[in-house]
């Protein structure tokens, strides 16, 4: 188990029943009601001591009222003291009336999503409305989530640069073709995006790009390891990606791995990870 109580700075929980939530249709897996309760439950002895949460791909209509939703819930479960809300970024600076709503919730909101993943274009992070959108998050005071795969990191490189004063969180570092064990050009890339200050990494999510029946622990080091070598002990965080890592693991399973993974690290540097970079990069307590 890791040394100290640790942060998740990638809880999702959703209710079919109560917003439309498309994707889920077609997954056995998790097209069922994962809230607080189910969650106490996965997370059954595992310390943990702060969550953040993150935007679940509700349909559009819903997006504003998912974020007051989970604010609310918040008050029932103290561990939740983060929000990243969907937001559609694509719009540019006509964004910046929703975020001013989102801002207008509470305290919790921390940042936005918008998912580049399901973008055809490799450069869609690239289009002038996007960085447009993405730059006005800095007046604000909210941080933008990342969440693509691999192909799309030089594009995701280029948007970090021109927009230096946002804080940017990429999630599930950056979805590398684990289950074929691909490592370039991830790898150079990963290099790239993590010369840019302004830019932390969740280890998270690895285990769902992985063979989910299959995956062994010596399939993950490799970009673990290299996660912390290109971006150091002060801008890596735990995520725990959870119910969507239900498709390849349990709760308890998944911070076991990692405990594991990160076992080499000092004691200082296994508390940032665990807890304090958290805390920093999403302005928690």
């Amino acid at each position: 188990m890791p040394p100290c109580a640790i942060v998740d700075t990638h809880l999702h929980l959703w209710d079919p029943t109560q917003f439309r939530i498309s994707w889920l249709d077609d997954n056995a897996t998790l097209n069922h009601t994962f809230m607080a309760e189910q969650f106490a439950q996965h997370s059954t002895g595992v310390e943990v001591d702060a969550c953040v949460y993150l935007e679940v791909a509700v349909d559009a209509p819903y997006s504003y009222l998912e974020a007051v939703a989970i604010d609310r819930l918040a008050t029932r479960m103290p561990q939740l003291q983060g929000i990243v809300a969907a937001a559609p970024v694509e719009f540019g600076l006509q964004a910046r009336a929703y975020y001013a709503a989102l801002r207008s919730i509470g305290p919790r909101i921390k940042g936005v999503r918008r998912l580049f993943q399901g973008e055809s274009d490799a450069n869609y992070a690239l289009r002038p409305n996007v960085i447009a959108g993405v730059q006005a998050l800095a007046d604000f005071n909210l941080s933008f989530d990342i969440c693509i795969f691999h192909h799309q990191l030089p594009a995701v490189v280029g948007l970090v640069e021109q927009c230096p004063e946002v804080s940017f969180i990429l999630d599930h570092v950056g979805k590398p073709d684990i289950k074929n064990r691909l490592h370039e050009p991830w790898k150079k890339d990963m290099r790239a995006l993590a010369a840019l200050p302004n830019v932390v990494c969740k280890l998270s999510g690895m285990t769902t790009e992985a063979d989910h029946q299959g995956w062994h622990i010596d399939d993950l080091r490799p970009y673990a390891d290299h996660v912390f070598d290109v971006f150091g002990e002060d801008r890596v965080l735990f995520g725990g990606d959870w119910p969507v890592s239900l498709q390849s693991t349990t709760y308890r399973a998944w911070v076991d791995t990692v405990d594991a993974l990160t076992r080499q690290l000092t004691p200082s540097a296994q508390q940032k990870f665990w807890s304090s970079n958290a805390k920093r990069v999403y302005r928690l307590g």
